[in-house]
């Protein structure tokens, strides 16, 4: 008699794949959504290799792959003989985990404020068209917000989403709270990581150039003065959804990364 697979409920939805995504990193993406979001709780048993090809609709191979980068990231745990578990306790680091910047910039001894200045649909720039796959011709939602420490400002970010069916085929929900999250006094990664969206395969790159006459403004510098810029892009359902530019005033501090021996 044969016993009859029953797949874990957070992997009945069809596995989505970008153009071009590997299909191992669209697995990576799902478990390690579901492991955030709290779908697997942590110490957990994962179904095995065979048994997630079979729920998934893949072959085992990526499967495999998929798992090992788990692990490598701290997100698996595997007892020898028995399976592979969600780890008991969940990775946490500096830039090179996807979190908001106003959680970035803080540390015990200070407290980071988000103060609002706008959020409106625009046409799309090319940053935010190649790093959200959107045509150039569409709309997108900017949010742009002033990070505050102790009443002085110390970064700027500017958010963008997709707009339209963009952002509704690929979360409705997010669609719908859109409007009424940008409203608080936090980033829009904060409020939407606090309403149970994960965002995965983030990607941040940094460069130093000058403040600008805008950015300076905000930031209350001189145009002159020199500023990190941060870019991030992140993925929601394995799909780009997020784009973000941060910008940290000069005098600000340090920022960690946290760095693993890759043996």
């Amino acid at each position: 008699m044969t016993t009859r697979l029953e797949p874990h409920p957070f992997l009945q939805q069809q596995l989505r794949l970008a153009v071009g995504q590997p299909i191992r990193v669209a697995i990576y993406t799902r478990l390690a959504e579901g492991i955030r979001s709290g779908a697997f709780r942590l110490g957990e048993m994962l179904p095995r290799e065979t048994e997630l090809s079979i729920m998934l609709g893949v072959s085992r191979t990526p499967v495999r792959e998929a798992l090992m980068l788990l692990e490598e990231d701290g997100l698996l745990v595997t007892r020898r003989g028995v399976g592979r578990f969600v780890t008991d306790a969940l990775p946490h680091g500096g830039l090179e985990q996807m979190r908001p910047f106003e959680v970035v910039l803080a540390d015990p001894t200070m407290t980071i404020t988000v103060q609002p200045v706008r959020f409106e649909l625009e046409k799309v720039t090319d940053f935010v068209s190649k790093r959200l796959a959107l045509d150039p011709t569409a709309n997108a939602w900017i949010r742009e917000s002033v990070l505050l420490q102790d009443g002085l400002p110390v970064a700027t970010v500017q958010e963008h989403l997709p707009a339209g069916r963009y952002l509704s085929d690929v979360s409705a929900r997010i669609a719908s709270e859109l409007l009424e999250i940008a409203a608080e006094p936090r980033t829009l990664l904060a409020s939407m990581q606090a309403n149970g969206h994960v965002f995965t395969n983030g990607v941040c790159q940094i460069v130093a150039t000058d403040a600008g006459p805008t950015r300076a403004k905000l930031l209350n510098v001189k145009p002159s003065a020199a500023v990190l810029i941060f870019t991030q892009t992140a993925e929601h359902r394995g799909m780009p959804l997020y784009a973000a530019k941060c910008v940290v005033a000069p005098g600000h501090g340090s920022l960690s990364i946290m760095q693993r021996n890759p043996s």
